[in-house]
């Protein structure tokens, strides 16, 4: 089953990507001024093997500049029971607003109230598909607040409200567009940015430390507390018009207390006139030791702290910064990124990162979205995986993994049969209801939604 959801998902993205590179924005289509779509529907649930039936309502309405997404699910075990794992906490009802927002990304002002999904920071030298909500049983409510002057801004990110988490920041400036030389073509667009990203979690920092089975606690004996990263970047397009674009650029990063390392390299924008949105990226990174580059990715939440709670001892736990303090060596490496977008028809994304001499460093992200209004068919889809070794294990599910699939078919305009499978995690908790790692969660949902669009 595992194998052939994901070489279908691997089949979409290969077809729809070699042919040409895109651009978009993770394929995030808000609803028009004065529109939006109401969705809703019943379907069966198996998490881990246990049926629940399940009611879902997800209403989106854009209103100017504004919009809000909504996204209510409910899980009855079969005593007709909620399932208590959706609503633990004051913050389990607060994620029922998917998202609140003004503008879209790259507008000159972008806010986003709710679920972050693959939020980057600059080139993503230090934030890199940086997702606050890894898991469906955990999730949490962020904000991102991005500014954009034309010759300054800043764009920022706060991972989740109620509780210490990962913070981040960029400012950026043109600097000779305030001197004669900001006419001169090409040069006068030189940007220079500088970043700041923490994580301030309890447990962000554990180098060692000791799990006691008995008091189900467990006792830090190496930490510093928080993590931090600083770094500055500089980039020149030395192309910009309407078709297409073309820039250069260079990251420096430092993560306090550990190592630092430099990326170099290109990305290419092109605008098929409404018809192809296409990007590529290229770059090379050299690590010094102690340095992980995008270290805060799409599974940092999963990475930052586990415990085997079924073991006692120096080994029953693992960190991401533990990771970072064990690596000695310097290890530079090359990372890929390849986007497309058709008509806003059909969307594919994926990028590939490894290390020259680290067997288990690479790393895969892959995205894809077919839903044209005029076609029955509707296929989306996305995976992560981290730590990859052979390329043979990139498509096997673990505790490494993410997967999104959903296979659908509409008979008429106004309704969905489709089936969603997900590899995904659940939180484990510890006396005090607090989260102390998680572990691989299997959901199978058919499900049948009805699609109501409107007009205000």
């Amino acid at each position: 089953m595992k194998r052939i959801l994901l070489s279908t998902l691997f089949l979409l993205v290969s077809i729809s990507v070699f042919p040409q590179a895109g651009q978009f924005d993770q394929f995030t289509q808000y609803p028009l001024d004065g529109k939006g779509n109401v969705a809703g529907g019943l379907g069966l649930n198996w998490i881990n093997g246990d049926l629940f039936y399940t009611v879902h309502f997800r209403p989106d309405v854009s209103i100017g500049n504004y919009g809000i997404g909504l996204d209510l699910q409910l899980d009855f075990n079969k005593e007709g029971k909620i399932r208590t794992e959706d609503f633990r906490t004051f913050a389990d009802y607060v994620r029922i607003i998917r998202y609140a927002r003004y503008g879209v990304k790259n507008d000159p002002l972008f806010i986003k109230l709710g679920a972050l999904d693959y939020y980057t920071l600059g080139d993503g030298s230090i934030m890199y598909n940086y997702n606050n909500s890894p898991s469906f049983d955990a999730r949490r409510t962020g904000l991102v607040f991005d500014v954009d002057f034309g010759n300054f801004g800043f764009e920022s990110i706060y991972s989740s409200f109620g509780e210490a988490g990962v913070v981040g920041i960029r400012g950026h400036v043109k600097p000779l567009k305030y001197t004669s030389l900001g006419s001169i073509p090409i040069i006068g667009n030189l940007e220079v940015g500088g970043t700041f990203a923490g994580d301030f979690n309890k447990n962000a920092a554990v180098i060692n430390g000791t799990y006691n089975k008995v008091t189900n606690t467990f006792d830090k004996t190496t930490s510093y507390g928080s993590m931090q990263i600083v770094g500055f970047d500089i980039g020149l397009p030395i192309l910009s018009n309407s078709i297409l674009g073309l820039k250069i650029y260079s990251d420096f990063s430092q993560i306090i207390n550990f190592g630092n390392g430099i990326a170099t390299g290109v990305k290419a924008d092109f605008n098929g006139i409404g018809i192809i949105t296409a990007s590529a990226k290229l770059e090379r990174r050299f690590n010094n030791g102690q340095y992980i580059p995008g270290y805060f990715n799409s599974f940092y939440e999963i990475e930052r702290f586990r415990v085997d709670t079924s073991s006692t001892g120096t080994e029953n736990f693992t960190s991401k910064a533990r990771e970072l303090a064990s690596i000695i060596n310097t290890d530079n490496g090359y990372y890929g990124e390849l986007l497309v977008d058709v008509m806003g028809l059909l969307g594919v994304t994926g990028s590939y990162q490894r290390l020259d001499k680290t067997p288990d460093s690479g790393i895969l992200h892959l995205v894809t979205e077919v839903a044209p209004n005029t076609f029955p068919i509707v296929v989306r889809g996305g995976y992560d995986k981290i730590n990859i070794g052979k390329e043979t294990d990139m498509f096997r599910l673990d505790n490494n993994s993410y997967l999104y699939f959903e296979l659908g078919y509409k008979p008429y305009s106004y309704l969905l049969v489709s089936m969603v499978y997900q590899w995904t995690f659940a939180p484990v908790l510890d006396v005090d209801s607090k989260i102390v790692g998680y572990a691989p969660q299997k959901r199978i949902e058919p499900r049948v939604t009805f699609c109501y669009p409107f007009n205000m």
